[in-house]
């Protein structure tokens, strides 16, 4: 590019940046002349926005933001096992989220590390667990050898021994018994004398105790030793088979060991069990913050779901409808769900109705939502989890409703009221009783006819409004509720163009009351309420404590209270009420 076209881009930008500032100038000066009335000039009073009270069908809607998502989902679960003292085990990689995937294809891959230095080690003991199982199985088949040895060599060796014995002790008792005979005959012809007999009669004693030893001792091997050595070796056997059967428990124990640590090194490689396209599991608290984002580097602990799959046919929103309308709505209602990605309102109805809360927190408020799911009817394919959803749930259809628009409803001390043109200048302040309401109409049950005309923007113009002296039913339940012991405030007076200050509405003064709390409860007169000024609190208030400390230092402020107390009351401030169909305008008021 040459230095002259340079310049020319430069000077063309120069141009760009003052026809710009130049707009945006004459925009301003608009501005101004439109609001103020010109330069320096005040701002021109609202005209009157009129409206006509009609009869036509009517549909009376609970309004409410949901998050599309999946009544069927296939969960991705972690199976790897939390060891060490760690807790969990790190994610190394993990697939994009919105990927779509087929079955079989990687989703996430876990760090298996430690799993590979326990298996080196597990592998060393179920091979030295081995060595242990091989000597136990040849202690056992010595053991058996051993009384096989016995019972067929070294008793029946033994046995024919000592029967050998006995057969030569028998011999000679025999050649003794023989001996004695021939002596005695000898002796009876006078040839020997009979001190040689006598010898001869030892030498047969002797035999017959030779014979009766042996014969003893082959008796004792028969019944004795050979039972005892028999018993011996048996138990020899019985032990050393414990000890090998313990053996294989152990190995078995370690192999079983081995083969879980291997399986938990696959399970850390996660594949995808079907198609379908990637959702992460990610959890955040009620006050916002993270408590688990799917990472790489996130810790993950064993059964934990990391990853959905939801089915793209069956579709859903899940809503949390306030506790105040949850009795409205039942299963099977007609719904219709607008999300911004689709174009057009798509039909559902409602599925089910949860019967108790969800779960609050010390964060959130103490209005209980319970959980509404509503099924969609034909999802179309640009849906997708996660999807902001705004979902109109029909509670009832009127054929022939009497209904005005909801900003020309204003509500004071629990009533509510219209001001409704009765002349070109002539207004009047009439009492009206509400019926079934949605984010745009409300049905007029008496108080209006068709036709009359009624002021769209009444808070605009308090000064034309009449309002009676009535007691303020609702302010005195608000006082109840927080545990104030505050004086309950009288009827504002009416300011010079006739309405109430502040703009209008009830007597309830969150600033009188914060001050009215801190004059008897602050004793160091610090500015704060904290220790022991807090302990003594009773009551609902005491409850509420850890609601209105924002900054979670420990203590409330006063601007603190006043701030919770304005959110309270619907944003009311010096007595107005604010909040829909109250001075605050800008929505259906309540029923």
């Amino acid at each position: 590019m040459t230095s002259r076209h340079r310049q020319q881009e430069k000077s063309t930008g120069r141009v760009l940046l003052i026809v710009i500032a130049i707009i945006a100038l004459l925009g301003a000066g608009v501005y101004a002349w439109s609001e103020f009335g010109g330069f320096g000039g005040a701002r021109s009073e609202d005209a009157i926005i009129t409206e006509a009270v009609v009869r036509a069908p009517f549909d009376h809607i609970v309004l409410e933001q949901g998050e599309v998502e999946s009544s069927s989902n296939i969960d991705v679960v972690c199976e790897v096992e939390s060891r060490g003292t760690g807790g969990g085990t790190s994610v190394l990689w993990v697939i994009d989220e919105g990927t779509y995937v087929k079955k079989g294809d990687k989703l996430v891959e876990l760090d298996s590390s430690a799993l590979e230095n326990e298996l080196a080690t597990q592998k060393i003991a179920v091979s030295s667990a081995e060595a242990t199982v091989i000597s136990s199985e040849a202690a056992v088949r010595t053991a058996e050898i051993s009384l096989q040895e016995y019972l067929e060599g070294t008793y029946l060796s033994e046995r024919k021994t000592i029967l050998s014995e006995v057969a030569l002790a028998q011999q000679d008792l025999r050649k003794a018994e023989l001996n004695l005979a021939s002596a005695e005959r000898l002796a009876a012809k006078g040839m020997i004398k009979g001190l040689q007999i006598e010898a001869e009669e030892f030498a047969v004693v002797n035999a017959k105790n030779m014979l009766e030893a042996a014969e003893a001792r082959l008796k004792v091997l028969d019944e004795l030793t050979k039972e005892k050595n028999k018993v011996q070796f048996t138990s020899d056997i019985e032990a050393a088979r414990a000890k090998l059967k313990s053996d294989e428990s152990v190995l078995a124990e370690e192999q079983t060991k081995l083969s879980d640590i291997e399986d938990q090194i696959k399970k850390c490689v996660i594949f995808s069990p079907a198609e379908g396209v990637v959702v992460y599991n990610n959890k955040f608290s009620s006050r916002g913050g993270a408590e688990f984002v799917l990472e790489e580097g996130a810790s993950v602990r064993e059964r934990q779901v990391l990853i959905k799959l939801p089915d793209p046919s069956k579709m859903q929103v899940k809503a949390n409808v306030n506790e105040s309308r949850i009795t409205l709505i039942a299963e099977g209602m007609a719904a219709k769900i607008k999300v911004s990605a689709v174009p057009g309102e798509l039909l559902a109805r409602v599925k089910r109705v949860n019967k108790y809360a969800e779960p609050g927190s010390w964060f959130s408020s103490s209005v209980k939502e319970y959980a509404t799911y509503i099924e969609v009817i034909n999802p179309p394919p640009g849906i997708r989890t996660g999807m902001t959803a705004e979902v109109q749930i029909f509670v009832e259809q009127l054929a022939d409703a009497l209904q005005i628009p909801v900003h020309g409803v204003y509500e004071y001390k629990g009533h509510h009221f219209c001001l409704k043109q009765d002349g070109p200048e002539q207004w009047s302040t009439v009492e009206i009783k509400i019926g079934a309401t949605n984010d745009k109409m409300v049905t007029i049950e008496e108080g209006l006819s068709e036709g009359d005309v009624v002021a769209l923007n009444p808070r605009k113009h308090l000064a034309l409004m009449e309002l009676p002296e009535i007691e303020d039913v609702t302010d005195r339940e608000r006082l109840k509720e927080i545990g104030s012991d505050a004086k309950e405030p009288e009827a504002p007076e009416k300011t010079a163009e006739g309405g109430p200050p502040g703009g209008g509405g009830g007597g309830f003064d969150p600033k009188a009351i914060a001050d009215r709390i801190f004059s008897s409860a602050d004793a160091n007169n610090d500015g704060k309420l904290e220790g022991d000024e807090l302990n003594q609190m009773q009551g609902p208030m005491k409850d509420r404590i850890q609601s209105i400390d924002t900054n979670g230092d420990g203590a409330i402020e006063k601007s603190e209270m006043l701030k919770a107390f304005q959110s309270f009351s619907g944003g009311r401030g010096g007595g107005g009420r604010g909040g829909p169909g109250g001075p605050g305008g800008g929505g259906p008021p309540g029923r």
